[in-house]
């Protein structure tokens, strides 16, 4: 059996729940209409999710924590709600628990009077809003009550892993040896001496934060030099490079952080794709004021005409916010795919840094440490891998500083693995240009 319902659609149910995935227990179209075979192969399995599809293209259902039966009884459950997908994912919860399902033979799932999927052994829906359940019938389901499929899924937690997919050291001492290993990088080409890396990604991700925490662990305490915060549109509207020093008084380390303005989903708003590649080139001035509607003119006063290689970004990383991920829209998807295309054409490396990651995960936020022992972290790795077109090798995960005071030695870790793939992917970026460089200088010669 092949699911209807679509990655995406599952990776937002699924987040909206928990750590859990999906496993298809009953497809209509393939076992029948009808609720004595839905009671066969559903009942007494919890907890569900039970999804309808019309005709109109319309994706509604229901999840409920209790088992299905035929008691003809109500059950309580106060977890339980409906939801559809008519361009974005809308929840309606419960209003009455104790109605919240009920246990009919001859109808397949049947949530308190409120809508019901194959009603009387028949592909309808039965739909009555406000009975115990609030919502819009023309925004659910568009008024369409025949059904041309039904699915019922198991909500399966998703387990620890026996063994972690990606093997990370977890001691005070790791933590010292990345720090030393940073401060002591020297790039690979003389005239470079600090590692250039653009961070670009939507409104909220943590592009600022991941700077902030970066900062936070060579400083030796919880620091926000970069604005940051939560916002529907972008708290940053300047291109700024920061360079990160190693406590107070400290000499700066070999990596910029740039931090540009979030991209966002309406057309003139947010970042312009022409401005990012303006700043991969080198073209842009720090501190420049971005636009949205109208990206710098190469004709500008303050426009970098012929930027050195110094000036250039060696390293972009995609910043994504693990939480949000499944409702990330097709416009900012596309946007990144475009990006990442143009990118390429430079033979720039890219990374994506995946933030949030113990709001997307409880097992990750119980212990940060069981990051790659999540089976739910893995898969949406692979997800993003996917959707996004670039190897899992190149996402790397982690956990910025928000609402702590004090730093964390596993979180510390993470962030500086982070900066070790970065610098590692810039190295791969100066051997393609010292490659070119030494080919050009044979020709002359």
């Amino acid at each position: 059996m092949n699911p209807l319902l679509t990655r995406r659609q599952q990776r937002t149910i699924c987040s909206d729940i928990g750590n859990v995935k999906l496993k298809l227990l009953y497809k209509a179209s393939i076992h029948g209409f009808t609720g004595a075979v839905f009671h066969q192969r559903c009942d007494n399995l919890s907890p569900t999710l039970s999804v309808g599809y019309n005709s109109s293209g319309h994706v509604f259902g229901g999840y409920t924590a209790q088992s299905f039966n035929q008691s003809g009884q109500y059950m309580h459950d106060n977890t339980a709600f409906l939801f559809s997908f008519n361009g974005k994912f809308c929840k309606y919860p419960v209003v009455t628990p104790a109605n919240a399902v009920k246990m009919v033979s001859n109808s397949g799932p049947y949530f308190g009077e409120a809508l019901v999927l194959i009603y009387g052994n028949k592909p309808v829906v039965y739909s009555a809003p406000g009975n115990y359940y609030n919502f819009n019938a023309e925004e659910m389901h568009g008024n369409n009550l025949n059904l041309t499929e039904c699915e019922v899924y198991q909500v399966e937690k998703s387990a620890e892993l026996e063994k972690p997919w990606r093997t990370i050291v977890w001691e005070s001492e790791k933590r010292k040896e990345l720090i030393e290993r940073i401060q002591a990088y020297k790039p690979l080409i003389s005239s470079v001496s600090q590692v250039r890396v653009l961070l670009v990604g939507p409104v909220g991700a943590g592009k600022s934060s991941f700077f902030n925490s970066i900062n936070s662990v060579f400083k030796g305490h919880i620091t926000s030099q970069a604005i940051s915060g939560c916002a529907a549109t972008s708290l940053t509207t300047q291109f700024r490079s920061y360079s990160v020093k190693a406590h107070r008084d400290g000499k700066p380390l070999p990596i910029i952080l740039c931090d540009t303005m979030g991209l966002e989903d309406a057309k003139g708003a947010g970042l312009d794709i022409d401005d990012i590649m303006s700043i991969v080139k080198g073209h842009l001035p720090n501190f420049y004021q971005f636009n949205p509607t109208s990206p710098m003119s190469s004709e500008a006063s303050n426009y970098r005409k012929s930027p050195e290689l110094k000036d250039k970004i060696h390293c972009v990383v995609y910043v994504i916010d693990a939480s949000t991920i499944s409702i990330m829209s097709t416009i900012l998807e596309l946007k990144l795919d475009m990006i990442r295309r143009k990118v390429n054409l430079l033979g720039i490396p890219q990374l994506i840094l995946l933030t949030q990651v113990d709001e997307a995960c409880p097992l990750v936020k119980e212990d940060v440490r069981n990051i790659y022992k999540s089976g739910y972290i893995k898969d949406l790795i692979q997800d993003i891998s996917s959707r996004l077109g670039v190897p899992m090798s190149c996402i790397v995960p982690v956990k910025n500083y928000s609402e702590e005071l004090e730093l964390d030695v596993n979180c510390d870790i993470l962030l500086l693995s982070a900066v070790i793939q970065m610098l590692r992917f810039a190295d791969d970026y100066f051997d393609e240009v010292g490659d070119r460089l030494s080919s050009l200088q044979t020709k002359v010669e």
